[in-house]
């Protein structure tokens, strides 16, 4: 293998908690387990959404580590990583993003303005049925605006713990698979030396 001379690999998985955070049952929680090095985004206040200041938080926690990186968001942390990344350009250190039940951006009005638009980076958005925070439909659209591939897992509720998610294998082969789908670019910011042949 080539060494890698600007990041290491494989990415660092860094969870994006919504509303409240996730407590130790949460998959996400599980899902920091799965992976060396994985970190959190931690906000002043778990309970008072702020897209702004939220997305600032990811922002300073990217730049003061080292990546790259691959996104696990939950609920309103969705609209916090999507947020994050269209405001900075973090394009060589997030390689990917799992956005799963996102919170709508209808019931988050007062926690700031919000634009779906496309990614630069892979990104799955996985939905439900029966979310109470974000219809299938709504779910559908926003995944076509940021370029998301769209996986419905029917009718499990809010993807919480509350609906039964804590250790949740499919979150990690979803991961997996963002990481797999990069592997390819590292070789672009690998700095090869040049190699002079000599013939006859």
């Amino acid at each position: 293998m080539l060494p890698c001379t600007k990041s290491t690999w494989p990415p660092r998985l860094v969870t994006v908690p919504g509303l409240h955070g996730s407590e130790g049952a949460h998959w996400q929680t599980w899902l920091e387990r799965q992976f060396a090095r994985s970190l959190r985004v931690e906000q002043n206040d778990w309970d008072a959404p702020d897209l702004a200041i939220w997305a600032q938080s990811l922002r300073d926690l990217l730049a003061r580590e080292r990546g790259p990186f691959v996104l696990a968001a939950h609920s309103f942390g969705c609209l916090v990583a999507a947020h994050a990344l269209q405001q900075t350009s973090f394009a060589n250190d997030v390689v990917g993003v799992l956005f799963v039940a996102p919170a709508s951006p209808q019931k988050f009005t007062f926690a700031g303005p919000f634009e779906a638009r496309r990614l630069g980076v892979p990104s799955i958005l996985i939905a439900s049925e029966t979310d109470p925070w974000m219809s299938l439909a709504g779910s559908r659209e926003l995944a076509q605006r940021l370029g998301s591939a769209f996986v419905n897992l029917g009718d499990v509720g809010h993807i919480n713990t509350a609906a039964g998610f804590g250790p949740w294998p499919r979150a990690k082969y979803f991961v997996d698979t963002l990481v797999h789908c990069a592997a390819p670019l590292r070789f672009r910011e690998e700095n090869v030396e040049p190699v002079q042949y000599a013939f006859g």
